[in-house]
């Protein structure tokens, strides 16, 4: 029994140990040196700064709108893929090569995917030779370095985590319940809307907020694909970092950039709870 505890203590104490030493004690040391000044002194100067700025706010906002945009195009791409490697192929095999597919693109690093964006949405990359050749506009059309360029460049790169965790969910669902409602008359449209999509709304709610915290936080796809004419909050903070040396404000930027994020986060999931299940809506 001893041993038994002993193994059990050291599973659940190395990963402790380790969140503790790499994320907990560095995070610390952010909080702590946002409410210092430069010369050490405890201070609320670097909040004061951000809230009396409206430079600061207006980034925090771009930063959302964004995230939210690229959230929102991610489950419009990925939860088809997902239902339809889980409901339309049959075949294990196919299905295996089919999530190779989905996170193939994971493999490469996101500068290189970023460049070749860059080369589609030139202004004489794949995108407006298209447009142009098929008569759609007479010019090319401004995407490249816009905020749509950024939100198709961060869809890119996190439709894969929207498609893995919708398909994880949809796996779990039981095939006799869509079985029942098509044998009771129910259309495939219909059976879907009232018991396929309800069921799965665990996965689209976690896959949701796991693309919007990686939006929210990236630097490299809108730095690259905006040219630096669109500033998030990521590209603020570092700034402060790597040129400013500025390195209490970065604190309170990334401090601040959290914080707003986590109340987000608990006021989607507070909606959500008290919104009527899936399986009340199967049942009703």
């Amino acid at each position: 029994m001893r041993i038994r505890n002993f193994w059990a203590a050291l599973l659940i104490g190395v990963p402790l140990a380790f969140m503790a030493a790499f994320f907990l004690v560095p995070f610390g040391v952010v909080v702590m040196a946002s409410f210092q000044d430069k010369a050490g002194a405890w201070s609320l100067e670097n909040y004061a700064r951000i809230l009396g700025d409206s430079y600061y706010p207006n980034v925090l906002y771009v930063t959302f709108k964004l995230s939210l945009l690229a959230t929102q195009v991610s489950f419009l791409i990925g939860y088809p893929i997902a239902y339809y490697i889980v409901a339309v192929v049959q075949s294990r095999a196919a299905r295996r090569f089919c999530y190779i597919l989905v996170i193939m693109p994971l493999f490469t690093s996101n500068i290189v995917r970023s460049f070749g964006w860059m080369i589609l949405l030139g202004r004489q990359g794949l995108v407006n030779t298209t447009l142009m050749t098929l008569g759609l506009t007479e010019r090319p059309v401004p995407i490249l370095f816009t905020e749509l360029s950024i939100v198709i460049g961060l869809t890119y790169i996190l439709v894969p985590f929207m498609v893995l965790t919708v398909a994880g969910v949809l796996q779990t669902i039981d095939r006799s319940l869509v079985e029942a409602s098509l044998d009771l008359g129910a259309s495939r449209f219909a059976t879907f809307a009232r018991v396929t999509f309800p069921l799965s709304l665990p996965g689209v709610v976690a896959g949701s907020l796991i693309v919007f915290t990686l939006a929210v936080s990236a630097y490299v796809v809108p730095s690259i694909m905006s040219g630096g004419r669109t500033v998030v909050m990521a590209m603020s903070i570092f700034e402060q970092y790597g040129s400013l040396f500025d390195f209490n404000f970065g604190a309170a930027l990334a401090v601040g950039l959290l914080v707003v994020t986590l109340v987000l986060i608990a006021l989607s999931l507070l909606f959500i709870e008290r919104q009527p299940s899936g399986r009340q809506g199967v049942n009703g």
